[in-house]
């Protein structure tokens, strides 16, 4: 719902099976959505999107990756739920997610459709559907790994490498 109220679309556009719903699941799923984004009555702010069809789980993932931000932490976002809180950050500055990393993508259309449009994309694509969050546990080492690498190499100097000029 969160999504839909954002991006637009349909309702169909934002739902999935997730980890094996049914017809009859994925029909209740369809009707929730349609019921709380036509409560938002065309809202557009990121902020009253959030507090109309959020939870307040998504609503405390909002705070953390903004409380991130203005501290220069790092932030890697994992699975589906969570894109949907950055997604509600990019909402309202893009560039608000600029220290973030999303670890994988799901088999969910959705997620892979969320990231498009935010213009990001995951480290790692497994087709998971509950990860539980394991994908942050292996772009964490990842993460660790690049900027080991990045910190212990030497520079053209350090390593004798000619210039172009020489």
């Amino acid at each position: 719902a969160v999504l839909n109220g954002l991006f637009g679309g349909s309702a169909e556009d934002w739902i999935g099976r997730g980890t094996g719903v049914d017809d009859e699941g994925l029909a209740r799923k369809r009707a929730a959505v349609e019921t709380a984004v036509a409560r938002l009555n065309g809202e557009k702010d990121p902020l009253e999107i959030l507090r109309r069809v959020g939870g307040r789980e998504i609503a405390a993932m909002v705070g953390l990756i903004i409380a991130a931000r203005l501290q220069r932490v790092p932030v890697i976002i994992d699975g589906f739920v969570t894109t949907a809180a950055a997604a509600v950050v990019y909402a309202m500055d893009p560039s608000g997610l600029d220290h973030c990393l999303f670890a994988h993508v799901s088999a969910e259309a959705a997620h892979r459709r969320t990231l498009d449009l935010m213009e990001k994309s995951a480290l790692l694509d497994f087709g998971m559907r509950l990860g539980e969050g394991s994908g942050a546990a292996v772009a964490t080492g990842i993460v660790k790994a690049a900027a080991e690498m990045h910190s212990g190499m030497a520079t053209f100097s350090d390593a004798g490498v000619a210039s172009k000029d020489g």
